[in-house]
């Protein structure tokens, strides 16, 4: 079989020139080579079209970076690519070895699990801080009723200490912290004291010094070693970076670390086909290992350690934060320019409106999760949203 690749509805590049088949497939989406909507792609040099087809996403976007071609609104580009299934038609042979070392290794050891914090989470804490809200949240905000980023972290902040019942006293466990904001806020606003694991340094050091005078703690420390009972654990945005050969193992943990009577709130990006591989490209330039989990594979897990209370579904949000975000960022640019220079600047762009587009599209999701180890009796009752 060639290297170019074949696509699902058996056009192989073998026989047809690239750009051809890259022409065919945009069209599908109503996306024109060289034409004038902001969706349309504009192309620099004639050897996109092979390196898409020979590496999918990994191909196209590393083009990208490389200025060989643009666009000029990247989140309509891909929320027209995603939501037609045009990606899915392009089934690279050379990303086979991708694909299985997916699928059949372990990526996310505990040896292995501090390689995403220094690749991603300590590229920088005055960079984020440039990027985020006030309290430094990196997770999808919840715009029901907010107008700003800065509403619509704190009113998913509130949500979540809502949804735990938090009272008074109570010992909250978070694993996969970050900067600390929802202890921040938690400790603040409902008077608990707060456990924070983190696997990045730099999220460690700035968390310390923004709960100054909070009862928080940091914890550099992988989660499999956690070995002490709390009311509440809570874990935003971490999941994605277990793995599924680790699901159990995360579940176990937050089992053995919660009181029989507490509640376990788990915030996670999920994607709707159980068996699909992670983006190359995200794997390679943002989360190295990463691993979005499906819904049946974190119900899989659940088995005779929790029972779900409550699913609340608002990825469509996370389009809005990531648009927020990105609008925030480009602001910042010419701060970093001489620091990251222009070929991470046009990743970083890649990364967040592409991903504002699977939103949008509605091809990952993002769900809240309400878990407790025997199921609450008389059963569980969602806050008012």
């Amino acid at each position: 079989m060639s290297d170019r690749s074949m696509t699902k509805s058996g056009v192989e590049s073998g026989g047809v020139e690239p750009s051809g088949i890259i022409h065919e497939l945009l069209s599908k989406a109503d996306i024109q080579v060289g034409g004038d909507r902001p969706w349309d792609m504009q192309i620099h040099d004639p050897s996109v079209a092979e390196r898409a087809m020979a590496y999918g996403n990994l191909g196209l976007g590393e083009a990208y970076m490389d200025r060989q071609w643009d666009v000029e609104r990247l989140d309509e580009f891909f929320y027209r690519l995603i939501r037609y299934r045009v990606h899915e038609q392009v089934q690279p042979f050379r990303l086979i070895f991708h694909s299985l070392r997916a699928r059949l290794l372990n990526l996310q050891t505990a040896r292995r699990s501090w390689q995403v914090g220094e690749a991603h989470y300590d590229l920088g804490n005055d960079f984020y801080r440039a990027m985020l809200d006030r309290r430094m949240t990196y997770t999808c905000g919840y715009w029901k009723e907010a107008e700003t980023l800065e509403q619509a972290q704190e009113h998913k902040l509130d949500l979540i200490c809502q949804k735990l019942q938090l009272e008074p006293g109570m010992r909250v466990l978070d694993i996969g912290c970050g900067w600390g904001s929802f202890m921040g806020y938690a400790a603040e606003h409902y008077g608990v004291e707060c456990v924070g694991v983190t696997i990045s340094r730099e999220q460690a050091a700035l968390g310390e010094s923004l709960c100054a005078g909070l009862p928080v703690e940091f914890r550099l420390q992988d989660y499999r070693e956690l070995n002490e009972q709390f009311d509440r654990v809570v874990s935003v945005g971490m999941f994605e970076h277990v793995g599924r050969k680790n699901h159990r193992a995360f579940m176990e943990t937050a089992k053995r670390c919660l009181k029989e009577d507490g509640l376990f709130l788990l915030h996670t990006i999920g994607k709707n086909v159980r068996n699909s591989t992670p983006d190359p490209w995200i794997d390679k330039y943002i989360f190295p290992n990463g691993d979005l989990p499906a819904m049946g594979q974190i119900s899989d897990v659940c088995e005779d350690l929790f029972v779900i209370e409550d699913v609340h579904n608002f990825g469509a949000d996370y389009d809005r934060t990531l648009m927020a975000w990105h609008a925030n960022f480009e602001e910042a640019w010419p701060r970093f320019r001489d620091q990251y220079g222009e070929r991470f600047q046009r990743m970083w762009r890649y990364y967040l409106l592409s991903c504002a587009a699977a939103f949008r599209a509605r091809s990952i999701q993002l769900w809240q999760y309400v878990l407790a180890p025997q199921g609450l009796v008389g059963g569980y009752r969602r806050p008012a949203m």
